[in-house]
């Protein structure tokens, strides 16, 4: 692995390209061009601000997760939230506010980050975050959304705030669907694709891409539909086992290599939408980009962890500044310690590593113990 891989100036560039597709993407919507051309400039703005803290030493991502509720109406196959028990059915307790979130999108903005990926749960269920979200122009808020509980106020939300996109849940068509998210969640996803491009607001899709699904979600058929509907992005997100006993759903090498090599062809071919893959390809990005390197993710009781699928923290945004999450003592370690630039097998380096991210939180807690 290169560790003198420029991961400011590829992240830079990867900004820059995303937007100039967007652009592409959008061009015949008015609305959505004029918001997605004020935005680049933002976005540009932004790159500065990191470039300046990058030669002053100080590394700031492009990109944030927030997950910014544990709650979640769903039981889909396989969560790896509901497995690391970060989502839960009932009431939440001692989340986030609505005005503590707000502080870290103002947070956020101060330092340059661009992109701020809502997650959850389901992160539709907090209303106030998300008009906090809407007033923040400077920054693109993707929401990944199961897409039940978008109402006519949302979409009138959507309407109001350009700057956030919905990105609705699917794994591939009806049958495939259903039988992962519950019966008849196709088909409202559906109405939504259906309302959202009659309203001429953009979206995009996530599809969790399994070894069992792979050739489904990317084949010229599927994409089609969603094109068909208005989508103008597609994020591919390769399924990260957390229990043992779900491996043989994770895509292989060969499957993380047809998957690579088929969005190559797609950004050529089908230039009406975006195409992104989570994590992709690391060896793009010299190595794993979690951890504050390329993004991390704030868990809905405000710990700030490496990734979504890597759950260990030591920080809490809470009690302190995101600045001061984004160095926090496990990331550092993370970063400076080798971990996110090691080969590995499979799509995630610290699912791998999770026993050794295990032990180094633990030493952490007994020097404080014992200091």
């Amino acid at each position: 692995m290169n560790e003198a891989f420029d991961l400011q100036a590829y992240l830079t560039k990867c900004v820059e390209q995303l937007m100039a597709d967007i652009l592409k993407a959008t061009f015949r919507n008015s609305k959505e061009s004029a918001y997605m051309a004020r935005f680049a400039l933002a976005a540009r703005a932004a790159s500065e601000k990191r470039e300046r803290a990058e030669a002053n030493g100080e590394h700031i991502p492009t990109f944030l997760i927030a997950s910014i509720t544990s709650q979640c109406n769903l039981h889909c196959a396989g969560c790896y939230s509901r497995c690391n028990h970060a989502t839960v059915d009932g009431e939440p307790v001692r989340q986030l506010t609505g005005a503590e979130w707000s502080k870290v999108f103002d947070e956020a903005e101060e330092l340059g980050v661009s992109f701020i990926l809502l997650a959850g749960g389901e992160p539709m269920l907090r209303r106030d975050v998300m008009e906090a979200a809407g007033k923040k122009q400077n920054i693109l808020f993707p929401i990944f959304t199961n897409g039940t509980f978008i109402d006519k106020e949302y979409f009138d939300l959507l309407d109001r705030c350009r700057n956030l996109v919905p990105v609705l849940s699917i794994e591939g068509e009806k049958e495939t669907t259903d039988a992962r998210r519950g019966t008849g969640i196709y088909d409202k996803l559906v109405d939504n694709m259906n309302e959202l491009q009659r309203r001429g607001l953009i979206f995009g899709a996530s599809v969790t891409v399994t070894a069992q699904n792979i050739r489904e979600v990317s084949s010229d058929e599927f994409l089609g539909k969603l094109s068909d509907k208005g989508c103008k992005a597609v994020i591919f997100v390769e399924y990260v086992p957390v229990t043992d006993d779900s491996i043989e759903l994770a895509p292989g090498d060969e499957e993380r290599e047809y998957l690579k090599s088929r969005i190559d062809l797609l950004r050529k071919e089908r230039t009406e939408m975006v195409y992104i893959s989570f994590p992709g390809d690391e060896k793009d990005t010299g190595g794993c980009v979690a951890a504050g390197r390329g993004f991390f993710h704030i868990n809905s009781h405000g710990e700030a962890e490496p990734c979504p699928f890597s759950p260990y923290s030591d920080i809490n945004v809470r009690d302190t500044s995101l600045r001061q999450a984004i160095n926090s003592a496990l990331f550092r370690e993370l970063r400076d310690g080798g971990y996110l630039l090691e080969d590995h097998i499979g799509g995630c380096t610290l699912y791998e590593k999770r026993h050794q991210v295990e032990k180094i939180i633990a030493e952490a807690k007994a020097r404080e113990s014992t200091g």
